[in-house]
């Protein structure tokens, strides 16, 4: 059924409530096109045929006999495979987990069950969040679709990367450096990371405990807000899990942009670091869209990007290192090379360096708490560069680290990144756009107005 391609959830899940079209039909479509295009772009490590088939067959008796649950109600998704699912394997894309059987649901998993959603698989990452594509691991690297040779970024590969080619219409990725707005950005969808401590981490695998996230993967910012509110709640099983009443993202979302007050944070890619001239081009031409629709856009100033990647970097590599210590030491052989790398590097972080990036940290969100004063949201670059090869470490290695996003991270506060246009060699172009802690609702209404005015969530990869 050509028609249910790229289906959005806002637009099925009606369809789905009035039972023109059946969750069971619909999980088999979705399985239908994942077995027919995944093989090009290994976005997923499992396909839970009988799973979800099952979860479908429960949603469709339950919509039958009037309990529609709300529009996640016969949703297909996907998880990064580092979160759990009792009775699948969570291998974080390791040969170190691969044998490693959940025995609970993540917290996140639980709510999307309770909310009707239906599981369809796994998806590739870089291992265990931190590593780069490679081909030594068990596992292929994800592929970008709309070029199976370029980078689809990381480390939320498969999780772009499956939506993006629309196998599936969402997924979960987890964020500690950016690595949900980095995909989102390098495949052309949209990518979320809220608000530190709104969705649970419990039952997903840490890289840094401070910094890391859990946010959705959607083609359309309406989708994404559908699943954060899904995901989005307090969990007395995670001590960082904040109970806060939160302001409803969906029912803002059409508020439009006129009179808001939007800082562009110009300096961190004119100044602090140099841009491609297509990335800068996709958001000077976002934000006069927004200036178009009646928002009051300045260019605004923080700390140098350099301080915020300095802090970042020494927080990650501390701190995931006292995660896979233990493997390090006695397993480091089934590492991939890059991953072995980049995680031993935290074994030569010295205390006193750590305590210096925290409290720098804190300077730095200070710093952004005192210009969101004056500003509902900001604007600025996700990425640096166009995303390259996949097969050329070296440039991967270089490009990877050139970006924008780590700021967000270190404050905490909700930075989603959407689509700005497409390069000359027609690759995806994106921006972020950032708010207050606990205030998704606004960068949900700023990025659905720009993105409902510009257009660019409707372009779709050439994969059949």
């Amino acid at each position: 059924m050509k028609e249910l391609d790229y289906f959005t959830i806002a637009e099925i899940s009606g369809r789905l409530q009035s039972r023109e079209v059946s969750p069971v039909e619909l999980t088999r479509h979705v399985l239908s096109r994942i077995d027919k295009l995944d093989p090009e772009l290994n976005a997923f490590l499992e396909v839970t045929a009988d799973l979800a088939l099952e979860q479908a067959r429960v949603a469709e008796a339950e919509i039958l006999n009037g309990r529609y649950r709300g529009p996640m109600h016969g949703i297909p998704y996907g998880l990064k495979d580092l979160i759990d699912v009792a009775g699948l394997r969570t291998t974080c894309h390791s040969k170190i987990r691969a044998d490693n059987v959940a025995q609970r649901d993540a917290h996140v998993v639980t709510r999307l069950h309770e909310a009707g959603a239906i599981l369809v698989g796994k998806l590739a990452l870089h291992e265990f969040g931190s590593g780069g594509p490679t081909l030594d691991l068990p596992w292929p690297p994800a592929r970008n679709p709309w070029n199976r040779d370029i980078h689809p970024g990381g480390s939320s590969s498969g999780s772009a990367s499956a939506v993006a080619a629309g196998m599936i219409p969402a997924s979960l990725g987890t964020d500690t450096g950016g690595s949900v707005r980095n995909p989102a950005t390098c495949c052309g969808v949209v990518g979320m990371k809220p608000t530190y401590g709104t969705v649970s981490r419990s039952g997903v695998m840490p890289l840094s405990f401070s910094l890391d996230h859990v946010g959705p993967l959607t083609r359309t910012v309406e989708d994404n807000a559908i699943v954060y509110e899904a995901i989005a709640g307090y969990d007395p099983g995670d001590i960082t899990s904040r109970d806060v009443v939160t302001k409803s993202c969906l029912r803002q979302l059409r508020g439009g942009v006129k009179g808001l007050r939007i800082g562009c944070i110009e300096h961190f890619y004119t100044t602090d670091a140099a841009a491609d001239e297509e990335m800068k081009a996709g958001i000077d031409e976002a934000a006069a869209v927004l200036r178009r629709l009646g928002a009051d856009v300045r260019s605004v100033t923080l700390p140098a990007l350099s301080h915020w990647a300095a802090c970042g970097r020494a927080i990650i590599q501390s701190e995931s290192y006292v995660v896979h210590e233990a493997w390090l030491k006695t397993r480091p052989q089934d590492y991939c090379e890059i991953s072995r790398r980049k995680l031993m590097q935290g074994a030569f972080v010295r205390a006193e360096e750590y305590i210096k990036a925290l409290q720098a940290r804190t300077a730095l969100c200070a710093a952004f708490n005192e210009l969101m004063r004056d500003y509902d949201a900001v604007i600025t670059l996700s990425g640096l560069a166009l995303p390259c090869r996949l097969d050329d470490p070296e440039e991967v290695a270089r490009t990877y680290e050139r970006h924008v996003r780590m700021p967000f991270n270190i404050t905490g506060s909700p930075a989603i990144a959407v689509p700005t246009g497409f390069s000359k060699s027609g690759l995806p172009l994106g921006m972020q756009i950032a708010g207050k802690a606990f205030d998704e609702a606004t960068v949900y209404r700023v990025a659905f107005a720009y993105c409902e005015a510009s257009g660019w969530t409707g372009r779709k990869p050439t994969v059949q």
